[in-house]
């Protein structure tokens, strides 16, 4: 089986679209962890932090992240961007992505 984001991107697994430009698709999370829990990806596979070397999606992500926080109604109140890379970093789908999550006060403690 491919990657389960790179499904998601080509629209072969359906997914709640929340944001998508030329570079990267923001959805929501079918596990939340918060009122508010939106991924986003490159549209092209990159495996994770490490081997990403494009500055342009990297910003693009940043962006969606904004644009999912503005449309989900969590821009004031606060939000938090969450990147997890390889496996000590709890990365599940081995496709960079970014966690936007928010809609309550969230835990402080980090580990």
């Amino acid at each position: 089986m491919g990657c389960i984001f790179c499904m998601i991107v080509k629209g072969d697994v359906p997914s709640t679209k929340v944001y998508e430009d030329d570079r990267v698709l923001a959805f929501d999370d079918i596990e939340p962890l918060a009122p508010v829990h939106t991924i986003v990806v490159p549209k092209q596979h990159v495996e994770n932090l490490n081997d990403l070397d494009d500055k342009e999606v990297w910003f693009a992500m940043l962006k969606a992240a904004q644009e999912v926080a503005k449309q989900k109604g969590i821009k004031d109140s606060g939000y938090r961007i969450v990147v997890n890379c390889g496996r000590d970093g709890t990365q599940i789908v081995p496709h960079l992505h970014l966690h936007v999550l928010g809609g309550r006060l969230l835990e402080s403690r980090m580990g």
